[in-house]
């Protein structure tokens, strides 16, 4: 338990970030293995589902639940996988 004041908002704090960048990782690795398996079985949704998932990147990015250059280094990878499927 803290023993100040401060340490116990720092800690009420912390919790609710921990809960937020939780909820908004899940949501992130559930919309990239969507998209991952939309690619991986060519559906015609597929783009669809890459869109979902660049704005779950895009927004993890925004509230520092991931750094700048792994959103940017998954939207390539994902956006190459789809247009490889494209050309096929």
């Amino acid at each position: 338990m803290p023993n100040k004041p401060a340490a116990a908002k720092a800690l009420r704090q912390t919790k609710k970030h921990t809960a937020r960048n939780r909820a908004i990782q899940a949501k992130l690795e559930i919309a990239l293995k969507q998209a991952r398996r939309a690619i991986t079985a060519q559906a015609k949704e597929a783009g669809v589902n890459v869109k979902a998932a660049i704005k779950s990147l895009d927004r993890a990015y925004q509230k520092g639940v991931i750094k700048k250059n792994t959103a940017a280094r998954k939207k390539s990878r994902l956006m190459k996988a789809l247009h490889a499927i494209a050309k096929k």
